[in-house]
């Protein structure tokens, strides 16, 4: 699967796309891959604060509980409720269901994560593919 080139992402496998201020934050297809069927998403309140490079909530598969790590410092300013009821939809489409939406207390955070091309030979490395 194509890594969207508009997205930045970081060596803990998570994503964030950038809407003006506000990032929408997920995990891409190769975390959920290697996590397995996601059952559960646990995600922190509406004005909660998140801080770059550090937990802000976990999902649980089948296999294992992961850890999210915030790619940014900011407010949330959304949750995804539908997966609440339906957290396999990061199975199904990891790109486009995202978990937490920030509004980034610093925009420059966003530029200093990888873009997709160094995030997919983070991957090959990693992998040794």
């Amino acid at each position: 699967m194509p890594y969207p080139a508009n997205y930045r992402y970081t060596r803990e496998h998570e994503w964030i796309e950038l809407n003006g201020a506000i990032g929408a934050i997920g995990i891409t297809d190769y975390a959920q891959n290697s996590l397995g069927d996601i059952v559960y998403v646990d995600v922190p309140k509406v004005g909660d604060a998140v801080t770059a490079n550090a937990t802000f909530g976990s999902v649980e598969s089948v296999k294992a509980v992961s850890d999210l790590y915030s790619p940014v410092s900011g407010t949330v300013t959304a949750i995804n409720e539908e997966l609440k009821n339906a957290p396999d939809k990061i199975n199904e489409a990891p790109h486009t269901a995202w978990i937490i939406k920030v509004e980034l207390s610093n925009p420059a955070e966003f530029n200093a994560l990888l873009d997709a091309a160094a995030y997919e030979a983070f991957i090959s490395e990693e992998t040794n593919s």
